[in-house]
């Protein structure tokens, strides 16, 4: 084993992709535990944390070991930047939480609203008034694994509506939908109290 470890295939080779490899786990764990943390998850943050750590040990001590060879560097370097991505990545395929949708028409709106609220998303209507004239903006929260529907109808309805999409930390005294079904939102907004305490 020794005789490997000492082999210049081990360390300019194996090594540093060793490195790269646990460069790119605990900086996408860490890039997902920011996320959970700006969403006020409690639970999850603290585990991704956890071995973000012990990882991140692991190829520092590596690297100190080995302060003579320029491809760990590189390595360490490179994970750290593909980790990042990779991480980012992850996060949209889960889709985790909850968004706000705005919707800036040019068309007419009665339609959109009445089928988004006929799949049963909550819509909220307001009177605007643009360069083209009176008009109704549509407000709506909804689950980010829904988006791609909620965008579809949009784009159905109205045809190159500019929209905006704003990443939600907690939802409370209202109703979202999860398939069609409404469900009544009862979520701790961290920095909020309720009336009377």
């Amino acid at each position: 084993m020794e005789a490997i470890m000492a082999s210049p295939w081990f360390t300019w080779v194996i090594l540093p992709a060793l490195i790269f490899v646990a460069r790119i786990c605990d900086v996408s764990i860490g890039t997902m535990r920011l996320i959970f943390v700006s969403k006020g998850n409690k639970t999850i943050a603290p585990v991704l944390g956890f071995f973000e750590v012990i990882i991140w040990l692991l190829a520092i001590g590596q690297i100190m070991q080995h302060l003579d060879n320029i491809m760990c560097y590189i390595a360490y370097g490179g994970g750290f930047a593909a980790g990042n991505y990779i991480g980012i990545y992850l996060e949209e395929r889960m889709k985790i939480g909850t968004v706000m949708l705005r919707v800036f028409p040019k068309n007419d709106t009665t339609l959109l609203a009445e089928n988004l609220r006929d799949k049963g998303f909550g819509v909220t209507t307001v009177d605007i008034m643009g360069k083209g004239g009176k008009n109704q903006m549509i407000f709506s929260v909804i689950d980010r694994k829904r988006i791609t529907e909620v965008l579809n109808m949009v784009q159905h309805h109205n045809p190159n509506a500019f929209y905006t999409i704003e990443d939600i930390r907690a939802v409370r005294e209202g109703y979202r939908t999860n398939q069609g079904k409404h469900q009544s939102s009862k979520i701790f907004i961290p920095f909020g109290r309720r009336k009377g305490k």
